[in-house]
């Protein structure tokens, strides 16, 4: 069936002016201006925090921005090159037609890609990712998918060329984890993965029941947006209690031999925080006393959110605690149960391939907003 070009040229057309809208490049371009005045500020690396804090900004600005332009010529460029093959014919034109008809799989692809980005607006979705995976009921198996589970978020990273740097990690006995914490560094990660948030759960013959029984276990998935330097979260002395421990798990020189490990604990909330994967007891209690900041912030914005909704006299169920499935027997599939998106390769999915499963979060958490907007 040939392609109705100009019908999917005017649907390109009209989602990229509904992106432009949200995006803003005047906008952007009034952004850049004034981050390249401060960047090019003979002081500004006399604050190295400010300087890289500023000099990132610029960086995605400037992203944002040519991402947007170069999405608006690639539809100019398909119009034309659709324009010039009405003007050939024979294999010329059936050339061009053909070309234009890989550009538009293309543009389609990247467009939803620029238009999921574009929905990601919350205040934090722009920062860094702090995931702590917990192993929750199922034992052994329980702890084995928390690592596998390590290994999917990780390697989705790979896939992007995000870098990820593990802060915690807490072995169980006999085999995976019981919990580990890491951050994921790229633009937009916290708004990307925090819909990834929730219970996961998982059914398949056990590797570690000598009857070879069917086993349900579970693990939990936290994300928060990684706190900055610009963040004013107070946290005074008398509000947490520090106490040091030695590391446990593998190691090499310094883990294992001295109170390295820190955790920390904020009374009047209850949070805990447990480091032990640096070297040093200040460089746990530093990383321990970021995610606790983090936490914290993240705490503030919900109660925030709950006392707004409660003023609105609409207060709906979060997305509640089981919210995706990988079943492995007696059949294959990965079922988002919010979404209702599924896949049937789970092997891909542990390997890191989750972006259709994340993309269909993200809009499903748009309309979410939307219905209680109204």
């Amino acid at each position: 069936m040939a392609t109705d070009f100009p019908a999917q040229i005017e649907r390109l057309r009209h989602t990229y002016a509904s992106i432009a809208a949200v995006t803003d490049p005047q906008a952007l371009r009034a952004r850049i201006a004034s981050l390249s005045e401060r960047a090019a500020a003979p002081d500004l690396w006399d604050d190295p925090d400010a300087a890289q804090a500023v000099t990132s900004a610029l960086s995605h600005a400037q992203a944002d921005l040519k991402r947007v332009e170069d999405m608006g010529g690639r539809i100019d460029d398909l119009e034309a090159m659709v324009e010039m093959a009405g003007e050939e014919s024979g294999e010329d034109a059936e050339e061009l037609l053909a070309e234009a008809a890989l550009d538009l799989v293309s543009i389609c692809e990247d467009l939803g890609d620029l238009e999921i980005r574009t929905l990601l607006s919350g205040e934090y979705d722009p920062r860094d990712a702090v995931v702590t995976i917990r192993s929750g009921a199922g034992g052994v198996d329980a702890a084995d998918f928390a690592d596998m589970l390590l290994r999917m978020y990780t390697r989705w990273a790979e896939r992007h060329d995000y870098p990820v740097k593990v802060l915690n990690t807490s072995y169980a006995e006999e085999a995976g984890l019981k919990s580990v914490t890491f951050e994921v560094h790229a633009p937009y990660a916290y708004g990307t993965l925090s819909v990834e948030g929730g219970t996961h759960r998982l059914v398949r013959i056990s590797p570690f029941d000598n009857q070879g029984r069917r086993q349900t276990s579970f693990a939990a998935v936290e994300v928060i947006p990684l706190i900055e330097s610009t963040d004013h979260i107070d946290v005074p002395e008398t509000d947490i209690r520090v106490d040091v421990f030695r590391s446990s798990g593998p190691g090499g020189q310094s883990v294992n031999t001295t109170d390295s490990a820190v955790r920390i604990t904020h009374i009047p909330t209850g949070l805990v925080v447990s480091m032990q994967d640096e070297k040093s007891q200040i460089q746990n209690r530093a990383a321990a006393m970021r995610v606790l900041q983090s936490r914290l912030l993240l705490l503030k914005q919900q109660e925030e959110d709950a006392k707004k909704k409660e003023l609105a006299g609409d207060v709906k169920a979060s997305w509640g605690d089981q919210m995706r499935s990988y079943v492995l027997n007696p059949y294959q599939m990965v079922k988002d149960l919010r979404t209702g998106y599924e896949v049937g390769n789970p092997d891909s999915v542990f390997d890191g391939d989750i972006d259709g499963f994340i993309d269909a979060g993200i809009r499903w958490r748009r309309r979410q907003e939307s219905a209680e907007r109204r």
